[in-house]
């Protein structure tokens, strides 16, 4: 499990053997059935975690109304940082959606992450800035393109989840209802 992990690390930056030990013992494999929790809604966010199997979805509860804004598949993290980082209750929610393995690491031992590993740090940021990056193209798109195209680029960015999730997850994320999910499905079928 732990190999998959170490793998994306050495893509980045330079790890050896002693500091390949210590992420093996720095991070917890810890199994969620389908419709179990990573993060509720209330809770602060204790944990980052590395998808090893499954599939997670990101949403908010607004007003009773769940809106999804993201996914994590393998080879992702999950995390929410906005209550990780400053150890504050989460307005979000990471939800498994199939039975999952995920690698785990708490807060203090990320801070042991980063000051042990020559380039601890350096992933780290990698990492963040990742997310950042994924994080403003979202809200861009959410505000600028059109249903059709946030579609098309849940298509492109999650081409093996159209046989995985429920298609009322895919509507909430890309901002419409689940019948004009599937005329932009039906038009977008009749374009190619």
């Amino acid at each position: 499990m732990i190999g998959k992990l170490l793998e994306l690390i050495e893509k980045s930056v330079e790890v050896n053997q002693d500091e390949k030990e210590l992420i093996t013992r720095l991070f917890h494999e810890k199994k969620y059935g389908k419709g179990d929790f990573f993060l509720n809604e209330g809770d602060v966010c204790r944990n980052v975690g590395f998808m090893v199997s499954g599939v997670m979805r990101y949403y908010i509860n607004d007003d009773g109304e769940e809106k999804t804004y993201g996914f994590a598949q393998e080879s992702d993290f999950i995390c929410n940082n906005e209550s990780f980082l400053p150890q504050q209750p989460s307005r979000q929610i990471i939800q498994s959606l199939e039975d999952c393995t995920v690698l785990v690491i708490g807060y203090d031992d990320l801070q042991k992450f980063y000051s042990s590993l020559k380039s601890g740090e350096r992933f780290g940021r990698l990492v963040i800035e990742k997310v950042f990056v994924k994080t403003l193209q979202g809200l861009n798109s959410f505000y600028t393109d059109s249903p059709e195209l946030r579609y098309e680029k849940f298509i492109k960015e999650y081409p093996d989840l159209l046989q995985r999730i429920p298609q009322y997850y895919i509507a909430s994320y890309v901002g419409v209802k689940p019948q004009s999910l599937s005329r932009i499905r039906s038009r977008n079928l009749h374009k190619k």
